[in-house]
């Protein structure tokens, strides 16, 4: 699964995440790519589960580009522990995804293809996503 080698810190602070995506929202490597339309943290078994999905379904044809990467540790105390003592352990990685963010490009495939093993890896997220061609950026949409 997806975690980072090494980190400057070892637990971070959550954050918030305001506005659209403006870095990675355009169809960069593939033909076709599957944008959030929602914010969320997406963790680092979701995206194995969403890649899984895909290879599949386009039977290792073609290639996939990942293009979320969960850098950020999300800690969590044990349960039944008192308040205080601190920040709880690291538990897994999430990924930090805005609306607009590309996450998953395809390409060397069909359009028909492409757009049935996105809608499966959408199913694996919990987030709404859409189906995007290369074309549709170049006309504006």
């Amino acid at each position: 699964m997806l975690s980072p080698k090494r980190v400057k810190r070892r637990k971070v602070q959550r954050g918030n995440m305001p506005g659209e995506a403006t870095r990675g929202n355009t169809v960069a490597f593939g033909d076709y790519g599957l944008v959030a339309m929602d914010r969320m943290w997406i963790t680092n078994r979701q995206i194995e589960a969403a890649r899984i999905a895909m290879n599949r379904h386009i039977k290792r044809g073609g290639k996939l580009w990942i293009r979320i990467f969960p850098d950020k540790p999300y800690s969590k105390k044990p349960a039944e522990t008192r308040m205080g003592k601190g920040k709880g352990a690291p538990e897994y990685w999430v990924a930090v995804v805005k609306p607009g963010t590309v996450m998953f490009e395809l390409g060397g495939i069909d359009k028909t293809l492409a757009e049935e093993a996105m809608i499966l890896a959408g199913a694996k997220l919990p987030i709404k996503t859409k189906f995007v061609a290369r074309a549709d950026f170049a006309l504006g949409k």
